[in-house]
């Protein structure tokens, strides 16, 4: 039998093996299914199928063989599986480490077949290194890309807490006596320097989660319902002129990071105010058995359908440009912190509001 037909009879077996790899090397904190990573496989192998069946001249065979064909029946697949695990958080060791799986399984069981076809072996061998090609470069431009749009992100949004605080030092070093304008000055320095250290915190989750690491937590028994409350009261004094409203049912008490939890909603709810145009925002904490789902939703315009596949990834804004106040991350960390309590976050956005849901498992399953 030729390797082609055999993975076309074996392509379930190939997959379910594949996906079972997957799972060791997947981040910890991504949130892909089974599914997701059977399908990855399915498409790859269905890409490989095809190239094999592609006739080609010897001249042809030599350029495939130094990277250089003309075909690029495997750049595709190839690329669209980068871009989806990087969205995931996957590092290029780790893809790497998938298309040897991938390679040695359809080998080691074409081995144990019986069958050989030494040159439907090269053809297959061909495909995946075409494949594994397209996947490290487009690997490489989006890692350049990120870090190049980090670093810009970065220092535009320090600079304006910076400009602050040396405005702020300047006026304080000036001969004057004025207490009331000396301190309007030091609580501005105050303010400038707590959203630099807020930046720098959330810097430090961005590089644990992307590292495969996950977000320590200290938990502790707590209810929900005064997290809540208090998230709420500190936002409030922030902007008050923004109209919050707190719903609650049931029992809200669980064991959970109470700080962390604090975080998710203040960025949640201040994602909600800068995105609402001003229309009311509410935080609502319901009780559903083992979990409680917690849900902040506002009235402004809806997120872009492009944009919803993306939203929860570090340097997605929403808006329009130069809106933003914060590099981008308020939203990924917040699901890297639902993640680590065990539970899940959603969106949804339409005409009349978007709505971001999280689950939370009110106990660890650890």
């Amino acid at each position: 039998m030729s390797l082609r037909a055999f993975i076309q009879d074996h392509h379930e077996e190939i997959v379910s093996e594949f996906a079972v790899f997957a799972k060791t090397v997947m981040p910890a904190g991504a949130d892909m299914t089974e599914v997701e990573l059977r399908d990855h496989a399915e498409e790859l192998l269905v890409a490989v199928v095809r190239d094999m069946g592609i006739s080609q001249t010897e001249a042809e065979e030599y350029r495939k063989s130094q990277g250089s064909g003309s075909a690029k029946t495997m750049a595709s697949s190839g690329q669209r599986h980068a871009d989806h695990r990087i969205q995931h958080g996957f590092s290029f060791r780790s893809v790497l480490a998938e298309f040897r799986a991938l390679r040695a399984t359809v080998l080691r069981l074409y081995e144990e077949s019986g069958a050989s076809d030494l040159t439907d072996v090269r053809r297959f061998n061909e495909a995946i290194d075409e494949a594994l090609t397209e996947s490290m470069e487009r690997f490489a431009l989006q890692t350049d890309l990120f870090r190049d749009q980090f670093v810009g992100v970065l220092s535009h949004d320090l600079r304006t807490p910076l400009g602050a605080v040396i405005a702020g030092a300047a006026l304080l070093a000036a001969a004057e006596d004025n207490p009331d304008r000396r301190a309007r000055v030091v609580i501005r320095i105050m303010n400038s320097a707590q959203r630099m250290e807020r930046m720098i915190s959330d810097l430090l989750d961005l590089t644990r989660a992307r590292l495969g690491g996950s977000i320590q937590l200290k938990r502790r028994a707590a209810d929900l319902r005064r997290v809540c409350e208090e998230a709420i009261m500190e936002i409030r004094a922030g902007h008050p002129d923004v109209r919050l409203q707190f719903e609650a049912s049931g029992n809200l008490q669980g064991e959970w990071d109470v700080d962390r939890l604090a975080q998710v909603l203040t960025n949640l709810i201040g994602n909600a105010i800068q995105h609402g145009s001003g229309t009311p925002v509410t935080v609502a904490a319901h009780d559903q058995g083992d979990v409680v789902r917690l849900a902040i939703r506002n009235g402004g315009d809806p997120i872009p359908p492009e944009l919803l596949p993306r939203i929860f990834e570090p340097l997605i804004r929403g808006g329009a440009a130069g809106t933003s106040r914060s590099i981008g991350l308020g939203l990924f960390i917040a699901r890297a912190i639902v993640s680590a309590h065990g539970g899940d976050i959603q969106v949804s956005s339409a005409a009349a509001g978007t709505t971001f849901t999280a689950v939370l498992p009110k106990a660890s399953s650890q």
